[in-house]
């Protein structure tokens, strides 16, 4: 019987990154709030994470990111000025922001590699397991939670990525957990990637759509060669990680360009058979640099209620 494991309620989410690959645009805004239709980036991980039930967010920051404490704060102000003005629907969604989550900030003083981002959230963590979402990800499930999965509106609504991951740390008395997706060959070497073999689903996994996709990781590699890359599954961005990776992450020596990878650390868990891997299901924005932000500003766009007929409309009409 896989023993019970603590309930994942806290995400760490590192949003200390320069963001270079933006500049100018970045150069005063922090990238995580630059606008996808009419959204920061950095919303989208926070409401995926309210989706999957976690309770508390951890922002490692840095130096420049206090408009990503002002999104998630309150603004009674703003919300009354929209209330007597008639505009309670958009004072409604002001308010609603944030949902119910509690925020914590802690300071990535030197851009030392997610890693270490990972690393200097480790007091506010503590012994538990937690998620990490990286925040210029955007990870739209299609694969349907099943009829007993928590923090679904419906038995066959999507179940959220980070949600999948939890239940497959639950189900594995605590083993960390993370989405991969198939890459191009040409694209490897911008990824980590896993080799794995096909696993067992564990106690309690028995119903669970993510059974026939669940990998146990033997080892990883960082951005490695076409040639020298043990599979074609890349890791995309989500993690549900036991504490332990702390430890792990502690006795990492950094590496290339002085940074702490958490490959490393993940790698330890591997090799400790505490790490398993599951084939996303949907879409995956990697809205990181300028092509991927232009293609999710695209196709969430088209999704939209009020916005998509219209611009399917115009891009139909489009002639360049």
């Amino acid at each position: 019987m896989t023993p019970k494991a603590k309930r994942v309620r806290k995400a760490v989410l590192p949003v200390a990154g320069l963001g270079t690959r933006f500049l100018p645009a970045t150069k005063a805004i922090p990238k995580e709030m630059l606008t996808v239709v009419d959204k920061p980036l950095i919303q989208y991980a926070v409401e995926e994470c309210i989706a999957s039930g976690i309770e508390h967010v951890i922002f490692v920051t840095g130096r420049r990111k206090s408009a990503i404490e002002d999104h998630f704060d309150l603004a009674p102000e703003l919300e009354s000025f929209l209330e007597e003005r008639g505009k309670s629907e958009s004072a409604r969604t002001v308010r609603e922001i944030g949902g119910d989550l509690q925020f914590s900030y802690t300071r990535q003083s030197v851009a030392l590699g997610l890693g270490h981002a990972v690393l200097c959230a480790a007091e506010l963590v503590g012994d538990e397991p937690f998620a990490v979402l990286l925040g210029d990800v955007i990870m739209a499930s299609n694969a349907p939670s099943c009829a007993t999965s928590a923090h679904t509106e419906a038995p066959n609504s999507p179940i959220p990525a980070t949600r999948e991951l939890i239940e497959i740390c639950d189900a594995t008395g605590g083993a960390g957990a993370i989405h991969v997706e198939q890459v191009p060959r040409e694209r490897l070497h911008f990824y980590g990637i896993i080799d794995a073999q096909p696993a067992e689903v564990p106690g309690g996994g028995e119903n669970a759509i993510w059974r026939d996709r669940l990998l146990r990781v033997k080892d990883l590699v960082e951005k490695p060669s076409a040639d020298k890359a043990p599979s074609d599954l890349g890791i995309t961005g989500r993690y549900v990680l036991p504490p332990e990776i702390f430890d792990y992450l502690a006795e990492t020596k950094p590496g290339a360009g002085g940074e702490i990878q958490l490959t490393d650390g993940l790698c330890r868990l591997a090799t400790d058979g505490k790490l398993y891997a599951t084939v996303f299901q949907g879409r995956t924005h990697d809205a990181g640099d300028k092509l991927g932000f232009l293609q999710a500003t695209v196709e969430i766009g088209l999704k939209d209620p009020k916005l998509g007929n219209q611009f399917r409309e115009y891009l139909r009409k489009l002639k360049l």
